[in-house]
């Protein structure tokens, strides 16, 4: 069976880098998206299972970035789960306002990742 593919547009090397290695662990492949311009048109190439975003320090691009993801009937089903500081309020909000599944503090997304894979994944 292929191994389902996560989506990461992520500018920091941490938690970007640990992220990868935890999704790999958990059997996902990940393909990092170059910045968040290329996001559309990579899902719509790849068809990934769900995305992850970092939306520091660049947070308006990379929400505009789900909003279009949200806009476009090809990847508007995608899971997000978008992170940041727990300091940043503003970016946490603007990610919801987005449209992303989940936002979380980066400081808890690699302890609970489990959580929030089966949170973001979740069908009614």
């Amino acid at each position: 069976m292929k191994q389902p593919l996560a989506l990461l547009l992520y500018e920091k090397l941490l938690p970007g880098g640990q992220l990868v290695n935890r999704l790999q662990d958990l059997g996902y492949r990940v393909q990092p998206v170059p910045g968040p311009a290329d996001l559309q048109s990579t899902a719509e190439r790849e068809r990934p299972m769900l995305a992850f975003i970092d939306l520091e320090p660049r947070f308006e691009a990379f929400c505009e970035a789900i909003a279009n993801l949200r806009a476009n009937n090809t990847t508007n089903h995608i899971p997000v789960i978008a992170f940041a500081s727990q300091q940043n309020i503003q970016a946490h909000e603007k990610a919801r306002q987005s449209g992303a599944t989940l936002v979380v503090n980066d400081t808890a997304l690699l302890l609970h990742l489990n959580q929030f894979l089966d949170q973001a994944l979740h069908v009614d």
